[in-house]
């Protein structure tokens, strides 16, 4: 039997799937995105129907929701990655602590420029959650997710 590279230098050589390209890539973090944002709602409905403070079921709905998308994302968007670790979990953490702040700020941004508008809500909640599932998006195939070069 002769030695992969790999297997000579004693990293994990278990075979990985392929990648599903950048527009299959895009779909599945779409789809996985819409799933998570109802696991999110879902949870949060549920919990403030059992009377939980609001803060706390928004907070334990959104560590669902984002549990949810980290997961999901590493099997289905992102298979060809390198998988796990905590450096790798951290930096989902991390991106979506920030992304979570850029979505707030964004928000805020948007409707105090935006007139006075009956769709402004709307509006701005849509230029919020597009700029920050973009920055997710990216940040993830390439620095969280990072494929290894061939």
């Amino acid at each position: 039997m002769v030695a992969t590279e790999s297997q000579a230098s004693g990293t994990d050589s278990s075979p990985r799937a392929p990648s599903p390209g950048l527009l299959g890539q895009i779909s599945r973090f779409v789809l996985i995105g819409g799933f998570c944002a109802l696991v999110d709602f879902g949870l949060y409905w549920l919990l403030l129907q059992a009377g939980t403070w609001v803060h706390l079921a928004k907070a334990l709905s959104f560590i669902a929701g984002t549990t949810t998308a980290y997961f999901l994302n590493r099997r289905f968007t992102f298979t060809a990655a390198q998988k796990g670790g905590v450096g790798q979990l951290g930096g989902f953490i991390l991106l979506y602590t920030v992304t979570f702040f850029v979505n707030v700020g964004t928000n805020a941004l948007a409707l105090s420029l935006l007139p006075d508008l009956r769709w402004r809500v709307a509006i701005a909640w849509i230029v919020a959650q597009g700029t920050a599932t973009t920055i997710n998006f990216i940040m993830l195939k390439w620095v969280v997710f990072k494929e290894p070069r061939s």
